[in-house]
């Protein structure tokens, strides 16, 4: 079996109290956050700052303080070899709404949190982004 790591960023842009995410439309057809493999001698925060830089463009950002996130799952690849996969995903605030794509995406969307929910392809994705707007929102509280 084959192991896999990659580490993404869901990225949130907030005005006048309302929060919105950003989802990526991959040329695969799915919608998720900005992520990618981890480079040799790179620690994880650098990989999601290079990511999210090199996928959108963005590098005008806040990584808050909130532990890791991660989520793990298989899948097979063009050879049909079994592959098993960790995603570690930080969350950020971006001071600017400007994207510059890359070559693996389509499109993009600045949404609300339900929007974003329910515009997410995979399960374990809107499981991610609920764990971050809970904790955005306690952060509210306070």
């Amino acid at each position: 079996m084959i192991h896999e790591k990659s580490i993404g960023t869901v990225i949130y842009y907030e005005r006048d109290a309302v929060i919105e995410y950003l989802l990526l439309h991959y040329t695969s057809g799915h919608w998720d956050f900005p992520k990618g493999h981890q480079a040799e001698n790179e620690i994880e925060i650098e990989t999601a700052k290079r990511e999210l830089f090199e996928e959108t463009g963005l590098n005008d950002v806040e990584f808050t303080d909130r532990s890791k996130d991660k989520i793990h799952y298989f899948f097979r690849n063009p050879n049909r070899e079994l592959v098993s996969k960790d995603v570690i995903f930080f969350l950020a605030k971006s001071k600017a709404k400007e994207v510059t794509l890359s070559y693996e995406h389509k499109g993009y969307l600045w949404l609300k949190y339900d929007d974003a929910l329910k515009k997410l392809t995979y399960e374990n994705a809107r499981g991610i982004l609920k764990r971050a707007n809970e904790f955005l929102q306690q952060m509210k509280r306070f």
